[in-house]
C-alpha cells in the first residue's frame, strides 16, 4: 500500500483504526529494531514502540507530507529514544558511564541478544557512544539509510552527520582494538 492511501484512511474518520492497524504492520518491525539498537532491553522497546504507535496515532494530522512517512516516523522514534534514555539518566542520577554500564549488563544477560561473540562486543562498543552518534551510526550502519534520508530525520546538516558517524567509527575501532 502507498503511504499516501495509508495516510488518507488514518486521516479518514470512518477508516482511521483500520488505516492505524495497516501502520501498525507495515512499520512495527522495523520501529522496534530501530528503538531496541538504542535501549537494548526488549521490554522497554516494547513500551517505546507501542508509545511512538500512540503518538503517530494522535498527530497523524500534523503529518504535513514534506517528507516520506517513514522519515516522519523514524524522527519520533529518534526523539522517543532520546527522551527515554535522557529520564532514565535522571530517574537514576546516572552519569552516561553508567547508564552504558548498566546496558551492556542486559546485554550480556538477555535471552532476546544473540550470543555470537562479536555482534555482542559491537553492542557495547556501540553503547560507549554519545546517544546521537549510535543513532547516526546505527542508521547509517543496520538501516542502511543515507546521509539525506538521515539528515530528514534527524534535522541535521548532511556535514554534521558524516562527521559524527566517522566519530563514531573510530571510537567503535578503538573499543574493539582494545578488547
Amino acid at each position: 500500500m502507498e503511504d499516501s492511501d495509508l495516510i488518507a484512511k488514518l486521516r479518514n474518520p470512518e477508516t482511521k483504526n483500520y488505516g492505524f492497524n495497516l501502520l501498525v504492520r507495515e512499520y512495527q518491525q522495523r520501529v522496534y529494531w530501530l528503538v531496541r539498537k538504542m535501549v537494548i532491553d526488549h521490554d522497554d522497546a516494547d513500551d517505546i514502540t507501542q508509545d511512538i504507535f500512540i503518538k503517530i496515532f494522535r498527530y497523524i494530522d500534523n503529518f504535513r507530507e514534506d517528507s516520506q512517512l517513514y522519515t516522519w516516523i523514524y524522527r519520533i522514534a529518534t526523539n522517543e529514544c532520546l527522551s527515554f534514555l535522557q529520564r532514565k539518566k535522571r530517574k537514576f542520577f546516572l552519569p552516561i558511564g553508567d547508564v552504558a554500564a548498566e546496558l551492556s549488563q542486559k546485554l550480556d544477560s538477555s535471552s532476546h541478544i544473540t550470543s555470537d561473540e562479536i555482534q555482542l562486543k559491537l553492542q557495547k562498543a556501540l553503547l560507549k557512544l554519545p546517544d546521537k552518534q549510535r543513532i547516526v551510526f546505527n542508521m547509517k550502519y543496520f538501516d542502511d539509510l543515507s546521509y539525506e534520508e538521515i539528515a530528514e530525520i534527524t534535522q541535521t546538516s548532511v556535514g554534521a552527520l558524516k562527521a559524527s558517524y566517522h566519530h563514531a567509527v573510530k571510537k567503535i575501532e578503538e573499543y574493539l582494538q582494545g578488547n
